[in-house]
């Protein structure tokens, strides 16, 4: 077989990267380890920034996310047990953002290239790339215990950051930075009205807790636990009544409860990797970097990575021109060390660390106290979580 662009990874990054050459008449494969079943089950980010909601028009597949999700101009820090909105549409000038799970959008992705009649490759076995140090790149894959090689001109490598893309690349070549977390997020999905119309961001002496939710009546919890602990030291009850330790009187009293559907701990990480292109293989997405999800950033910057990415890919197919792949790292990086940076800081802001002490929590208590009411604060917040424009950098 041959391609103009091979895709390794049908995650949104990959899914949303082909739909978007799609539009513009550059063909591309997509390539998955998982069935597409598996790829719809991770359950990840819900709130979208509006460079997202651009790039998400522009590939044709925002119908359903206008009509079912949720716009939201601001949200909710909770600290010393009462809460604090931070009005994201008032001081930035409009901007708001959208709760939309990521697994609709891909579900919305899934359903455009299938009607499209695009080929999508699932549950391909032992994939691996080859020969990208030159023009004429492959990748090799086996199904149904038959061996496989498609030709190309590009690979991009959308395959999260445990995929063979980014592990592929000679070490001398790339440079990785790396923040692991004391501790992890245990999460919970739940059809449960959500316990307010925002998200509620909290910081209490217990540790961090999340508010979040998909949808009007579908609820995502989440708690800050130790890296030791297991899913099933947490039954349901437990998680409810850890999560009510941590709200204010007025959510405890709004918190409806009910069977998690699913239930799950997540280590968090600072991670990049630098650079994001090597001769003819790209990097996109969580392939390349790796944020804690305190600030939304995830989702939204593998969103940026595939809007620069599909815009040189299409100036290289189709004008022959290689400016937009030679700056495509640059660019991608400018924007993403910006959101990285943002959600360290507010990581660190919100949770307890093991060696702070309560010193800790008083230093954090008075930074959250002079952002609530300087409003210059309360701005730098508010610009950070909507995000940057697409020409940031620039």
């Amino acid at each position: 077989m041959r391609t103009q662009v091979v895709i390794v990874g049908a995650g949104p990054s990959g899914l949303l990267l082909g739909q978007l050459l799609h539009k513009a008449g550059v063909d591309a494969i997509i390539l998955e380890r998982q069935s597409p079943d598996y790829v719809l089950g991770r359950i990840r980010a819900g709130v979208l920034e509006q460079v997202t909601l651009d790039v998400l028009a522009q590939a044709g597949v925002d119908q359903r996310m206008n009509k079912e999700g949720l716009e939201h101009t601001g949200f909710d820090l909770l600290f010393k047990g009462e809460r604090h909105r931070i009005d994201l549409a008032g001081l930035t000038g409009g901007q708001k953002v959208m709760v939309y799970g990521q697994t609709e959008v891909t579900r919305d992705l899934m359903d455009a290239r299938q009607a499209a009649g695009l080929t999508s490759i699932y549950e391909a076995d032992d994939v691996q790339i080859h020969d990208f140090d030159s023009d004429h790149p492959s990748v090799s894959y086996s199904k149904d215990g038959k061996s496989h090689t498609i030709s190309c001109d590009f690979i991009a490598g959308c395959d999260g950051f445990h995929g063979v893309c980014r592990a592929s690349v000679p070490r001398k070549s790339i440079q990785e930075f790396e923040k692991v977390y004391p501790f992890g997020w245990l999460g919970v999905l739940s059809d449960t009205p959500p316990v307010h119309e925002e998200l509620i961001y909290a910081n209490s002496p217990r540790g961090f807790a999340l508010c979040s939710q998909r949808s009007l009546t579908r609820s995502r919890y989440y708690l800050q636990v130790p890296l030791t602990d297991k899913v099933e030291q947490w039954s349901d009850d437990a998680f409810w009544g850890e999560l009510r330790n941590r709200l204010d009187p007025e959510a405890r009293d709004n918190l409806v409860t009910g069977p998690s559907i699913e239930k799950s701990i997540a280590p968090l990480r600072s991670f990049v990797t630098e650079p994001m292109r090597f001769g003819t293989l790209f990097l996109a997405g969580d392939a390349a970097h790796i944020v804690p999800p305190t600030g939304a950033k995830g989702l939204n910057l593998a969103a940026t990575d595939v809007k620069y990415l599909s815009d040189a890919l299409i100036e290289a197919c189709i004008e022959k021109s290689h400016a937009g792949i030679d700056h495509y790292s640059t660019r991608c990086l400018a924007r993403i060390w910006r959101a990285e940076r943002f959600s360290w800081w507010f990581t660190s802001l919100m949770h307890r660390f093991p060696d702070q002490g309560e010193i800790g929590q008083k230093f954090q208590e008075a930074e959250l106290d002079y952002l609530i009411h300087s409003e210059s604060g309360s701005r730098t917040v508010a610009e950070n979580y909507v995000g940057l424009p697409l020409n940031f950098g620039e």
